[in-house]
């Protein structure tokens, strides 16, 4: 199964390594590579994940406080946001 970012979920994910780099050199590697296990959860269990809004599901990053919202699209899987738990949860909902 494949995956492709939404525009501004790439976006807000590489502001996010960069902000966690730029608080502790290495932190910004430690959080991309959490998230993009969490990611290949996402595909590899597609459905198992809690559904936050309609066709909408939340993989969550383990040690950071972040979920992967993601919505199959026939064979693959687009990530929605790169969003974290505790900042305006719904920003992402115009993206679907």
């Amino acid at each position: 199964m494949s995956f492709h970012f939404h525009s501004d979920a790439e976006a807000g994910f590489s502001e996010a390594i960069q902000y966690y780099e730029d608080a502790e050199p290495g932190l910004g590697q430690d959080f991309a590579v959490e998230v993009y296990s969490a990611l290949q959860r996402a595909i590899t269990y597609p459905r198992v994940w809690m559904v936050p809004e309609g066709e909408v599901r939340r993989s969550l990053v383990r040690r950071l406080p972040y979920g992967v919202l993601y919505s199959e699209e026939g064979d693959g899987v687009l990530i929605v946001a790169v969003m974290h738990l505790h900042r305006e949860p719904g920003y992402w909902k115009g993206r679907v």
